[in-house]
């Protein structure tokens, strides 16, 4: 055994291959699935009916409040949130998820062996509820041009896709774009507050429905998934 796979064992991670039958059904549908998917947690988690979540590292305070509150839907509402790993809005994705008792799926753009617990999410981590899944070799540092790649296994992953506060160009807008030709909704949050959204504009000009309030989401959501009581509040 090498020492790799023998670190890999340690830290609990496995893998599952495209055409296997633990291989999530729906990523396996996208033309990009990848081949191969390393992982840390419940592997059925992959498989759950889940809601993508995708936004600026630099995310205003309203930006990040708004996909906290997207997740909290999401969980509300039986879906599982996907999201990447890093600051910002992905980060506040998978904190409203887990503090709400839902499940989440971190996604990342870089080997599983570098991935490293988060403080803001140590409190509210759950190994039950959360799942750490790679496509790439387990000790792959992160590129920019595997985050964009990363993108595509979190549409895949997805049944629909949350968009917060995208530029013109850059990894969100290209999440998003990537849900629209994968044929799914794509839901653009129009926050109100003045925020860099100009991609978001573009998006609904191209398919995006815009989303403005937490009541709006989980109307939207309802067709996703089993509909589950929750308070109907703004999202900022």
């Amino acid at each position: 055994m090498t020492e790799e796979a023998e670190r890999l064992l340690t830290m609990d991670v496995k893998a599952v291959l495209l055409g296997d039958p633990g291989y999530p059904a729906l990523l396996a549908e996208s033309p990009t699935a990848p081949p191969a998917l390393f992982y840390r947690g419940p592997r059925t988690l992959l498989g759950q009916p889940g809601i993508g979540v995708c936004g600026s590292r630099q995310a205003s305070s309203h930006g990040l409040a708004a996909a906290g509150a997207c997740a909290q839907v999401a969980v509300a509402r039986g879906l599982t949130v996907v999201s990447g790993y890093a600051r910002g809005v992905d980060t506040a994705a998978h904190l409203g998820a887990l503090e709400r008792g839902g499940n989440t799926v971190i996604v990342l753009a870089e080997g599983i062996q570098c991935f490293k617990h988060k403080a803001a999410l140590s409190r509210s981590w759950d190994h039950d509820r959360a799942v750490v899944v790679s496509q790439f070799a387990p000790s792959q540092a992160w590129r920019a041009d595997a985050a964009m790649i990363r993108n595509d296994t979190i549409v895949g992953l997805s049944r629909a896709m949350v968009v917060v506060e995208a530029r013109e160009r850059g990894g969100t807008f290209n999440a998003g774009l990537r849900g629209l030709a994968l044929g799914r909704d794509v839901f653009a949050l129009d926050l109100g507050v003045g925020g860099d959204s100009l991609g978001s504009a573009l998006l609904t000009q191209r398919g995006a429905k815009v989303i403005g309030s937490r009541s709006e989401l989980a109307a939207v959501l309802t067709s996703l998934s089993t509909p589950a009581t929750s308070a109907q509040l703004r999202l900022i």
